[in-house]
């Protein structure tokens, strides 16, 4: 029986750390995925942990909404707690939900400086290491640590974790007001 995933991303590092963890994950089952554009309903930058963990599940709420057919829902939005950036992963099947934050990372004060004039972190970084688009390849991960983790590679750990009660349902029994 081939699961579906929807992804609430179009963005190729996310989509790429969704087949990763699922597939490392469910690796004796057959997954197709698809990423789609989806509203977050929170800023294009979050501020804070509590306003990117909303982001991340709305996506989920949205996507469950545009796509009702699918066995797993995915919803990841990066955010920032100055001075660090991270990102939050949240999962959801029909009767359950795995939630996970993604390591953070320092990011530099010039970052940060052009962040509170209102550029996004991605655009930060392509002006300060004169790239293009590093959002939606390594990010700001893979341009600080030198190519030695990317944004896919933290969020494919954080996917993995967030899919643990779906590794051990019985340890976490979805709450009875879910869904």
């Amino acid at each position: 029986m081939m699961r579906k995933v929807i992804i609430a991303s179009t963005n190729p590092a996310k989509i790429n750390a969704v087949q990763q963890a699922f597939t490392q994950v469910f690796m004796h089952e057959e997954m197709v995925f698809e990423g789609i554009a989806i509203d977050s309903g929170v800023a294009d930058q979050p501020l804070s942990g509590d306003e990117t963990l909303t982001g991340a599940r709305n996506r989920v709420t949205n996507a469950r909404r545009q796509q009702p057919d699918a066995d797993f829902w995915v919803g990841l939005e990066a955010g920032i707690e100055s001075p660090l950036t991270f990102a939050w992963m949240v999962i959801e099947s029909v009767n359950q939900r795995g939630e996970a934050r993604s390591a953070s990372l320092p990011l530099p004060p010039e970052a940060l400086q052009r962040i509170k004039k209102g550029a996004e972190l991605g655009e930060a970084m392509d002006a300060m290491f004169n790239e293009h688009n590093i959002k939606q390849k390594g990010g700001a991960i893979g341009l600080l640590t030198g190519h030695r983790l990317t944004r896919s590679s933290v969020y494919e750990q954080a996917l993995i974790l967030a899919l643990i009660p779906f590794i051990h349902p019985a340890l976490y029994p979805p709450e009875p007001d879910f869904i």
